[in-house]
């Protein structure tokens, strides 16, 4: 699909019609949640901390948790974890209904259900992203994201106002219970869905190495850590506006639960209308100029925020904030998601949201602490400054274009016969690989294989080394270790055609009669007590 075509045409997709109407539904449900846990806070509390604390208490778990859940999503079922989450969503939102209407909740207990309800989120975010490049082509995903966006703000547009004329007329009880019947059109659409079914020739990745792999894949990228970094600072300095503004409205503009509902929706109006610009912005600006754009539209939204006191002025500056948070949210997704192969794709993007989603978090904390010890209009400012400051940084740190490299499986791997009788479980294995390199291209031989190195450790291997014949100069040889066999397996096959350039370059250096030499050996931990010793063949 060409960047400029409209993402509507996804539409004709059934699939992702089915999930994304579904996925409206359950939006609008908890955007009317959280009208009413931050106008019900309001009137628990008058602690100006407790109030921000509701946007942290949905964004802390996702921070916590999200890397967990990026595990779950690339090696099981995607379907039944989100079936799962949603599920544990809708016990949690009844069992919060019912204590509403009993009049039993606390400020505390209030945050410790916004805190489950994140939980859920955060279980359910990385499943749903990474399943959105199996319903769709790598083409068709940048407008499926825009997609997803323009639904969630869509609700936006409409959900907080309905969930502020809901709390006016009954009650913040009946919002949570909305939001509990929301989660039914979901599960049922996951559970209509008939996902496609992985070929998983190799066992499933245990869960620690699984995360660790996808925690070392992330520092082996330098392209992910910058997405990361900036989501993280547009977050922390973005959830201003989100987190103070039930104060803005009560305080500033001196409205009703109506009012903050009308302001929400203004956000949402205009984040529908950045989703549907942003594939003309994308065929026309770079990235980072967009990104860099939305940082300061937002400091331009704090502004007003801050200064003015009337509500179509913020309403207004809304419509601002709402499309450069889409543009900027999607931007950082979709990013990740085409920088980043299949296999570590919910890893990546688990790692994403627990970087934009920490400063979320911790942004909604720190602006609350200081509209409390200082004034409301002083903490927008200063967020007006961490805004710029994020957009400046994008000179040093600019987002990378994405669907420059092909990220699909290299598929050159053979697994070689083997005259000893092991498992998968049998290791740990040592790779030598040999080359015979001629004096002039040494340089460019070590720039090649300080390249490999960043590959090799990236897809999994252990101390990697390159060794330098000290008698014969143009011997080489590089060195690593895996854990197990079927470990060496995977590392291969994590292997994309990206990274054939490297593999065939050094191939072409190489000056012996024959390919390099891989020698595939296995470690023994002991050495026979005894010289005559008969040996035994290794089983593993």
């Amino acid at each position: 699909m060409p960047e400029h075509t409209s993402p509507l045409k996804l539409f004709g997709n059934q699939t992702f019609r089915m999930l994304w109407v579904a996925a409206l539904a359950s939006n609008f449900g908890g955007l009317v949640q959280a009208v009413g846990a931050a106008w019900m806070m309001t009137s628990l509390t008058a602690s100006q901390s407790m109030v921000a604390l509701v946007q942290g208490s949905v964004t802390l778990p996702i921070m916590i948790f999200s890397l967990m859940a990026g595990v779950f999503a690339d090696n099981f079922d995607r379907r039944r974890v989100m079936l799962i989450a949603q599920g544990f969503m809708f016990v949690v939102s009844v069992a919060l209904t019912a204590l509403a209407f009993g009049g039993l909740l606390t400020p505390w207990l209030l945050l410790a259900f916004t805190f489950l309800i994140g939980c859920g989120t955060a279980l359910h975010n990385p499943s749903w992203q990474a399943t959105m490049g199996d319903i769709v082509s790598r083409d068709e995903l940048p407008a499926a994201v825009s997609l997803n966006s323009m639904g969630f703000n869509l609700m936006r547009s409409v959900g907080p106002a309905a969930g502020g004329a809901i709390v006016a007329l009954a009650g913040a009880a009946t919002a949570f219970a909305v939001n509990a019947l929301s989660y039914i059109a979901i599960i049922v659409a996951l559970t209509r869905w008939q996902a496609p079914v992985p070929d998983r020739r190799l066992p499933r990745e245990a869960f620690g190495s699984a995360f660790v792999a996808g925690l070392r894949y992330v520092a082996m990228s330098p392209n992910l850590q910058r997405v990361i970094l900036r989501g993280a600072v547009f977050g922390f300095s973005a959830v201003a506006i989100l987190a103070l503004l039930p104060l803005v409205v009560r305080d500033l503009l001196l409205g009703t639960a109506s009012t903050y509902g009308i302001m929400l929706g203004c956000f949402g109006v205009g984040a529908v209308g950045g989703a549907l610009a942003n594939a003309r912005l994308r065929a026309r600006f770079e990235n980072e100029h967009i990104v860099r754009g939305a940082f300061l539209g937002f400091a331009l939204c704090s502004l007003v925020l801050a200064f003015g006191t009337h509500v179509v002025w913020s309403g207004a500056a809304l419509l601002l904030a709402g499309g450069c948070w889409v543009l900027a949210m999607s931007m950082f997704n979709v990013t990740i998601q085409l920088s980043t192969p299949r296999w570590v794709v919910g890893r990546a993007l688990a790692l994403y949201q627990t970087g934009a989603f920490g400063g979320m978090t911790a942004g909604s904390w720190a602006w609350g602490e200081l509209s409390e010890y200082s004034t409301l209009p002083w903490a927008l400012a200063t967020a007006v400054a961490v805004l710029v400051f994020g957009a400046l940084a994008g000179f040093r740190v600019p987002l990378p274009e994405f669907g420059l490299l092909n990220l699909d499986p290299l598929n050159r791997f053979r697994e070689p016969d083997l005259r000893l009788d092991l498992t998968y479980r049998s290791g740990p294995v040592m790779i030598m690989v040999d080359y015979d390199i001629d004096h002039e291209d040494v340089p460019e031989f070590l720039s090649l294989m300080n390249r490999r190195r960043r590959i090799r450790i990236r897809d999994g291997a252990r101390q990697w080394a390159l060794l330098r014949d000290m008698e014969n100069p143009e011997s080489w040889s590089e060195s690593y270790h895996v854990p197990t066999w079927v470990e060496y397996i995977r590392h291969n096959e994590r292997r994309t055609q990206a990274d054939a350039e490297v593999a065939d370059r050094l191939r072409e250096l190489h000056r012996g009669p024959e390919p390099p030499k891989v020698h595939r050996m296995i470690e023994r931990q002991t050495v026979p007590l005894k010289d005559d010793m008969p040996l035994k063949p290794e089983t593993g």
